[in-house]
């Protein structure tokens, strides 16, 4: 499913549709995608990963992108015998740049996912498609092709290991002992202000939040300190501009910081 275009992402889509005409730099194969194998688990599930080796200083998107980026989409439509992909987001980092903030990787980016087979005596294939923003000076869209029958003897790969060791810790992991959202009426849509009760992720620590619903965008939050407290507080608004409610069961907080990220998935009422 398309996701609706959020208002800061039009900076970004600026810049694409202004970048791609630039033709004193080398734009060709700036990224390359490799589907990476790790084997069948005891589960039954395969681990797999996309690699994606960028050229040197070129950096791609996370999955909530920030004011100057846009974010990755994923068709799986053509795979055979796949009942479920789970992705698992190493954490990202934050890039400043003219006053923009952007979330993503630079360089490289192994992304590993979980695959659910539909019959698991019968053989795997990954086939689709992986849109997605690569930006250095310039901004270029791409759209990456992928075709890899998934080998279950496969042995335990390096490289997703790394990849899953580098997932921001969970709210119990991170000793978060309180997360509430409250939440306000604004002209536009609802202002949220997330509370959370946890150590410090380290130095700057920049907070995400993700409405769960697709049709919902959130700002970058603005993020500060209090005591043992982070407090983020964003504005919340549909693509449309229609009234909406919010369910803070699905939200999702993940904040950023330099020794580590951290995962809080819902909040109570504040």
């Amino acid at each position: 499913m398309k996701m609706p275009i959020k208002p800061t992402t039009v900076a970004a889509l600026a810049c694409l549709s202004l970048s791609v005409p630039v033709a004193a730099q080398d734009l060709d194969n700036v990224v390359r995608l490799d589907v990476l194998d790790g084997g069948r688990t005891i589960n039954g599930t395969y681990m797999s990963a996309l690699k994606l080796t960028l050229k040197d200083g070129w950096k791609t998107y996370w999955r909530a992108p920030g004011d100057s980026g846009i974010p990755p989409e994923f068709d799986w439509k053509r795979s055979s015998n796949v009942g479920q992909v789970e992705i698992i987001w190493p954490s990202p980092e934050v890039f400043d740049q003219n006053g923009l903030q952007s979330i993503g990787y630079e360089n490289q980016l192994v992304l590993p996912i979980k695959v659910t087979p539909r019959n698991p005596a019968k053989p795997v294939r990954l086939k689709g498609k992986m849109d997605l923003g690569v930006c250095k000076d310039v901004c270029i869209p791409e759209r990456l092709d992928f075709d890899h029958t998934l080998d279950a003897e496969a042995d335990r790969n390096p490289a997703i290991a790394a990849a899953m060791a580098q997932r921001p810790y969970s709210a119990r992991e991170a000793r978060v002992t309180k997360t509430t959202c409250n939440l306000t009426p604004t002209k536009d849509g609802m202002r949220i202000e997330a509370r959370m009760t946890m150590p410090s992720a380290g130095g700057r620590e920049v907070a995400v939040i993700e409405p769960g619903n697709p049709s919902l965008w959130a700002s970058q939050p603005v993020s500060q300190r209090q005591g043992d407290t982070l407090v983020a507080e964003a504005e919340i608004i549909h693509a449309s501009g229609a009234p909406f409610a919010l369910d803070r069961s699905e939200i999702r907080i993940t904040v950023l910081g330099s020794d580590h990220a951290v995962d809080i998935l819902g909040c109570s009422a504040g």
